[in-house]
């Protein structure tokens, strides 16, 4: 131990403004991911499937974890092969851009699995999505009609 002790006189209000900087770096460069949940049912219609699944997709697109459970009540218990099928199905579309986490188990009255986003997938879907708008431009365009004859008429015309 020094005599007499030694100390730093210092600017408090400033060393708090570093502080408060260095931690506010740190926090950036951290991602926070969190997991957002979308509950299926068994008897789940076409379009309403296709309006989850979108979502399930919008969320591993912005790098959530997504929890897909299944909910099963009264006698649709008897038949966990269904809501394997529907959990399956939901694999099917957006596969290609995910890990799964955790397998798909019965608990209780839920079935659910855990998707995690697939980094290396995402991107290479990004550079997919980019370069085919370029190449759509071209067939998107109709052919150029005919010199000789004059276009349909559009609309009711009283002859």
């Amino acid at each position: 131990m020094a005599n007499p002790p030694v100390c730093r006189i210092m600017d408090y209000g400033k060393f708090r403004y570093e502080e408060a900087q260095k931690a506010k770096e740190s926090r950036r460069k951290s991602s926070n991911v969190s997991i957002k949940e979308v509950k299926f049912r068994p008897k789940i219609g076409r379009g309403d499937f296709d309006v989850k699944v979108r979502k399930v997709d919008e969320f591993v697109r912005e790098g959530h974890k997504v929890k897909v459970t299944l909910q099963f009540r009264g006698r649709e218990m008897a038949h966990p092969e269904l809501g394997q099928r529907i959990l399956d199905q939901v694999l099917g579309v957006v596969g290609q851009i995910v890990k799964v986490e955790s397998q798909a188990r019965l608990e209780g009255r839920n079935m659910s699995m855990v998707l995690a986003p697939d980094r290396k997938a995402l991107d290479d879907a990004a550079k997919a999505e980019t370069a085919v708008p370029l190449a759509d431009q071209s067939a998107a365009e109709p052919a150029a009609e005919p010199a000789g004859e004059p276009a349909p008429a559009t609309g009711s015309a009283a002859t």
